[in-house]
């Protein structure tokens, strides 16, 4: 017997859990560049800070959308050289998946699905504004979820949108 022939067949079970990515998106993107021409003179290396958020809802039974949104700005001394807003957004169809099973779902498969392409859209934005690329590192999603989870009160309910803190670099 062939190991496809061994494996419990979920297609006709009508409860298995079911995760799937219908469409990956850009949802939004922005770049300015407020300080041009004279912020192309600057050879003083800049501040980058990076903000992270996301945030999932539901569309319709079973089908969420997580939109992951990145902002980053580079500054020198107060003036601002760049300033790229990325929301990559994400639907996705989750069914027959318990409510304390989907929470993690939404909060860390789904930015973690989504991140590789917000990484590339800010990446290629920052390039067309004729800067040196950001290469935005990995993020761990799952420990942003378990921290936010202790910050949380045990009332039990969960929580609708999940808002990951700023990260500075």
């Amino acid at each position: 017997m062939t190991d496809a022939q061994n494996a419990p067949n979920n297609q006709n079970d009508p409860n298995a859990p079911v995760f799937g990515i219908e469409k990956v998106y850009v949802k939004d993107l922005s770049l300015e560049v407020p300080n041009a021409p004279q912020v192309f003179l600057e050879r003083e290396a800049p501040t980058v800070d990076i903000q992270l958020h996301h945030n999932s809802s539901r569309i319709e039974e079973g089908v969420f959308q997580t939109v992951l949104t990145v902002t980053v700005t580079a500054k020198v001394r107060d003036k601002t050289m760049f300033l790229v807003e990325a929301a990559q957004a994400g639907i996705f169809v989750a069914r027959n998946i318990p409510p304390q099973e989907l929470e993690p779902v939404l909060a860390i498969a789904c930015p973690n699905i989504l991140f590789p392409y917000v990484r590339e859209v800010i990446s290629e934005a920052v390039v067309r504004a004729g800067f040196p690329p950001v290469i935005l590192s990995p993020v761990n999603f799952e420990a942003i979820y378990q921290a936010q989870r202790q910050q949380q009160p045990a009332a039990g309910e969960p929580t609708p949108q999940i808002i990951t803190p700023g990260i500075a670099h």
